[in-house]
């Protein structure tokens, strides 16, 4: 073989590589982008129950994308988005759904649902549909069953309800996921004497109740580690802002920095918002979220050295941190079992960050060695400024 023919050789093989390279990224990229032609892996719902004299109220709020995937009807002009109108010309047929995936049982005997609201609320970055139901009311001695029939037979998504529930003033919650769909409580007189208070007996702690699906019910450590899981892996934003701050060459003691300050920071700002410490408009937290991502990546096109980053990450992340706890935020968690939510959920979101960080590094190392390195890095921060400043825009105006 001719040096020239070697040198074609090497060209072509290095050019595959690159193309490789290319394709491996764009996968990751595409892979933060939620898709409206495909059922969405994750979908979370919040639920809550007040018991009182006069009836029993449920306030039922589930994304809008799952009654756009459980009733196709609804999205009229099929632009993924459920529209105020729409909601209206199909109201009667979505009522028809909730009442038919929800339940509710006083002992063994099925409890009608009368709807007297629904509404269309911003959550987090997403559309909630919210239902006001209203149920007869409970007396103590009695049980009280909540059924959760969305997405039982559909082993793709992953789907959760967190539940809220106060009796007279007397909180606890609970999660329902994979097969632990139903929730039992035996209601009791709620009595305060010399300042000690009768809690409501649960289906967890309460054997008398004799419940099968009480054996099968994950711990509460678990139910919080996998909602931080599910919650950074559907936090798109999130996930391209590692990425865009790992995309520039670093040492190891660098990136360890960078990981480690952006763990302590949003960990920091994650418990004080859940606590009720700090409280910002989540219009402005998205907003900045999404800024956040504009401003590293336009560093990685313009900064020649990226000394300190660690610094930068810890800032942006206080405020990642706000938008981290907003589901949490959502559950009204008690004081009793709030370290427990706290510290696992958070313990979920870093096991899928060091994951994917493991995952990445190798791939962005590889392509460090490569002699058009800088091209690719530079390319994929475009097309992270550009995401971003799509979802600013997105997040400022509409």
């Amino acid at each position: 073989m001719s040096s020239q023919q070697k040198v074609m050789t090497s060209t072509t093989i290095n050019y595959k590589k690159i193309q490789l390279t290319f394709i491996a990224l764009l996968i990751i990229l595409l892979s933060a982008l939620p898709s409206f032609a495909e059922a969405h892996a994750y979908s979370a719902s919040y639920t809550k129950i007040n018991f009182t004299d006069k009836n029993t109220e449920i306030i039922f709020s589930i994304d809008t994308l799952s009654i756009i995937e459980l009733m196709e009807d609804a999205d009229e002009n099929q632009n993924g988005v459920l529209e105020k109108s729409e909601l209206k010309a199909e109201r009667p047929h979505i009522e028809e759904l909730v009442t038919e995936f929800l339940g509710v049982d006083k002992g063994t005997e099925e409890q009608t649902a009368e709807v007297s609201k629904i509404k269309i609320e911003r959550k987090d970055t997403k559309e909630f549909l919210t239902f006001t139901l209203n149920f007869p009311a409970f007396s103590s001695g009695e049980t009280f069953t909540f059924i959760d029939g969305f997405y039982v037979n559909d082993a793709d998504t992953n789907y959760i309800n967190l539940l809220s529930v106060s009796n007279r003033g007397e909180k606890s919650e609970a999660v329902l996921e994979g097969d632990n769909r139903n929730w039992t409580m035996l209601l009791t007189d709620v009595q305060q004497e010399q300042g000690q208070v009768e809690q409501p007996v649960q289906e967890q702690e309460n054997k008398q109740l004799k419940n099968p699906e009480a054996d099968k019910a994950p711990s509460s450590w678990l139910s919080f580690f996998k909602l931080g899981m599910f919650h950074i892996l559907t936090g798109y934003d999130h996930l391209l802002f590692l990425l865009a701050l790992l995309l520039r060459k670093q040492t190891f003691k660098q990136y360890a920095a960078i990981i480690t300050s952006f763990t302590l920071a949003h960990s920091i700002t994650l418990s004080l918002s859940v606590l009720g410490w700090i409280n910002l408009p989540s219009v402005l937290v998205e907003a900045v979220i999404a800024f956040s991502i504009c401003y590293v990546a336009a560093e990685n096109l313009f900064r020649k050295e990226v000394r300190g980053r660690w610094i930068l990450t810890f800032l942006f992340g206080l405020i990642h941190g706000l938008g981290f706890a907003s589901i949490l935020k959502e559950m009204a968690i008690s004081k009793s079992h709030l370290a427990v939510g706290l510290v696992n959920f958070n313990l979920g979101i870093e096991f899928i960050q060091l994951l994917l960080v493991l995952l990445v590094l190798p791939l962005l190392a590889y392509i460090f060695k490569l002699k058009n390195s800088e091209k690719i890095t530079k390319g994929i921060s475009v097309v992270i400024i550009v995401l971003g400043a799509v979802w600013l825009v997105e997040r400022l105006f509409f």
